[in-house]
């Protein structure tokens, strides 16, 4: 059987590392930029499906964000379990197939139906990639590899809604139609390029512990989604919550009994590891909030037009990709703990720095730009060393890690975005986008704080 260091560490350095990286990032930037992107079609979604209401139409990103985090840690065990490589091949596949069934959609409902399966691909796509690409390289070079993995994601995260607004000049359709050119090279530099998998000992399977996993995810992510838009006391929404609680106590409770669970409680032993799932969750609650924040604040209170609000969101992609293959060597000085706290710091200080110099007339390089510029410089700091946590776990469960870590990042960004939208509707106009952005200063800081109790490695 193939042991830990034989997959961590091999006994030369992989000369296809970086081209291996090149394509695992190309899932990653595929499902950030398909979350992001499709928010900007909404107004030509109702159009072109006979005015379709906002709360159906909202349902093409909605049905994305619920399937995709209620199906990463299932999917991610999956792969680990399997072949990594089989499951990237196969989940991009199913993604450029989903994609174009999207472009082709004939109805809103089938539209809707396509993206569930864009999702579930998405799930395959992320946690694999980063499974794949981080044992190519030797542990000196993990923090520049996650800097580069995590540039791409925020990448994908920013330029979604530009891309988005670019595309629909020539109609709603090319927005998926984009990923088809995108899938099918992925999927011949990865038939040639990604290493096969090593033997493993036959698992155990946990399908019920993977459905109540999926089931529990997929409830608490619709509590937070659909709460904002029925109610946090509808029906629906209630028995979301209540399903979530139930369904999660019950797996809880199956995965201490089962011998090889889905998620095995011993991954949270790994004292980086749990840390750095805190530290993400507490980053996501902030940074996803603080995504959209910029985006109303720049077309509702400046009275920018959509496109130009897009771009203008730019510099928070861009400083996160200027930074973060630097991120390597920050580490290298400072420590993963270190650098994870100062990105703590650094989204506090853009959140705070707009709560106070924000005002009713636009200042866009003197207002704007800095707190982008340290939301962006937060994202390169705070998100490889947590990220990279992976890479502290058994070998035979790099995926599965991953997975619950960009679970906690879907599910907290989900809640962010909840709790802003409350917040807004309780105090509009610039007075309640201050008080969003004070609350985020103050979450920003406990994320800092939880990150000063990570091991210094």
């Amino acid at each position: 059987m193939t042991t830990n260091a034989e997959i961590r560490a091999p006994a030369r350095t992989d000369p296809r590392r970086w081209r291996i990286l090149a394509v695992a990032s190309t899932a990653q930037f595929l499902a950030i930029l398909d979350l992001f992107a499709v928010s900007a079609a909404f107004p030509a979604l109702r159009d072109a499906f006979g005015h379709a209401s906002l709360a159906d139409v909202s349902w093409v990103l909605n049905a994305y964000t619920i399937v995709l985090a209620a199906l990463l840690v299932p999917a991610g065990r999956i792969a680990d379990d399997t072949s990594r490589r089989a499951a990237f091949l196969l989940g991009m596949a199913l993604f450029g197939l989903a994609s174009a069934a999207c472009a082709a959609a004939p109805t809103l409902g089938v539209l809707i139906a396509a993206r569930v399966l864009q999702a579930a691909a998405g799930a395959v796509l992320v946690p694999t990639s980063l499974g794949l690409a981080l044992p190519a390289f030797p542990a000196r070079e993990h923090p520049t590899v996650m800097g580069i993995w995590t540039a791409v994601a925020a990448f994908g995260a920013g330029c979604g809604p530009v891309v988005g607004g670019l595309l629909l000049a020539a109609g709603w359709r090319w927005i998926f139609l984009i990923n088809l050119p995108v899938t099918a090279g992925a999927i011949l530099a990865g038939r040639r390029l990604l290493p096969a998998a090593p033997r493993r000992a036959r698992q155990r399977l946990d399908p019920l512990g993977a459905a109540l996993v999926l089931g529990a995810t997929a409830a608490l992510t619709a509590v937070f989604v659909e709460g904002p838009e029925l109610g946090y006391t509808s029906p629906a929404v209630v028995a979301c919550a209540a399903g979530a609680v139930l369904l999660g106590a019950a797996g809880a409770a199956h995965m201490r009994r089962h011998p090889n669970p889905v998620i095995g409680f011993d991954l949270f032993r790994h004292r980086t590891f749990a840390v750095s799932v805190s530290g993400v969750f507490l980053y996501y609650l902030v940074f996803a909030a603080l995504l959209l924040s910029a985006t109303l604040h720049l077309t509702g209170t400046w009275h920018y037009p959509v496109v130009r609000a897009a771009l203008g969101i730019a510099p928070i992609p861009v400083a996160c990709l200027l930074l973060s293959p630097l991120s390597g060597r920050i580490v290298g000085r400072v420590g993963a703990r270190a650098s994870a706290v100062l990105g703590g710091l650094a989204l506090a200080a853009g959140s705070g720095w707009w709560a106070l110099a924000a005002g009713p007339h636009p200042h866009y390089l003197t207002v704007f730009v800095p707190g982008a510029v340290l939301a962006g410089a937060s994202t390169a700091l705070l998100q490889p060393p947590l990220f990279g946590s992976a890479a502290t776990l058994p070998a035979d469960r790099l995926s599965l890690g991953s997975a619950v870590l960009m679970m906690a990042r879907q599910i907290s960004s989900a809640l962010g975005i909840a709790v802003l939208t409350a917040v807004l509707g309780a105090a509009p106009g610039l007075a309640g986008f201050r008080y969003a952005w004070t609350l985020m200063t103050a979450v920003a800081l406990l994320a800092a704080l939880v990150c000063l109790r990570r091991p210094q490695s």
